[in-house]
């Protein structure tokens, strides 16, 4: 039986979201994706290399996510994994590696709050790299954009088509 208990103000929450783990078939490739393209760090690993922990701040977070080598199983259920940078710049450089690579995109968009790259992992994850804008958009909002452009040219699309409910 499902019991359900609302969430009071001052009671015990979660304060984050600490770490991720991938069932992964081709766990170097993986890696590789997870390191060389989007610059994560490893962390740890057990002896025989079928665990591999990831961190963006391994000073701060021994990992944010694990990989884990399982051979056989179904896809992941999991929506995406979502990355932030710290500047348009950043995205724009890690744009253009993941097309160097070969990645494959599903979709780079504006959000108006944010400017997301959605792409594959080797295995088939949904992998998002976002840049927060700093401007204040109601959600969902999505509209293809292209990072090839010059940063004043993405920039001043950033409040273009802004629904009226903005602000609001």
């Amino acid at each position: 039986e499902f019991r359900r208990v609302l969430f009071r103000s001052g009671m015990a929450a979660v304060t984050g979201l600490g770490h991720v783990g991938l069932n992964v078939e081709d766990i170097d490739r993986e890696l590789w994706f997870f390191t060389e393209l989007l610059g994560l760090k490893v962390s740890d690993r057990n002896a025989d290399g079928t665990m591999i922990f990831l961190s963006a701040r391994p000073d701060q977070e021994h990992h944010e996510l694990l990989l884990v080598k399982r051979e056989g199983l179904p896809l992941s259920s999991v929506q995406q994994l979502s990355f932030t940078c710290s500047s348009l710049a950043d995205l724009k450089v890690l744009h253009h590696r993941f097309v160097e690579n070969g990645i494959r995109f599903d979709r780079v968009v504006s959000h108006g709050n944010a400017i997301g790259i959605y792409m594959r992992s080797p295995n088939d994850n949904r992998v998002e790299v976002y840049w927060h804008t700093g401007i204040d958009w109601p959600q969902p909002f999505g509209v293809p954009i292209d990072l090839t452009q010059p940063d004043e040219e993405i920039l001043s699309h950033l409040t273009t088509g802004m629904p009226s409910t903005a602000g609001v």
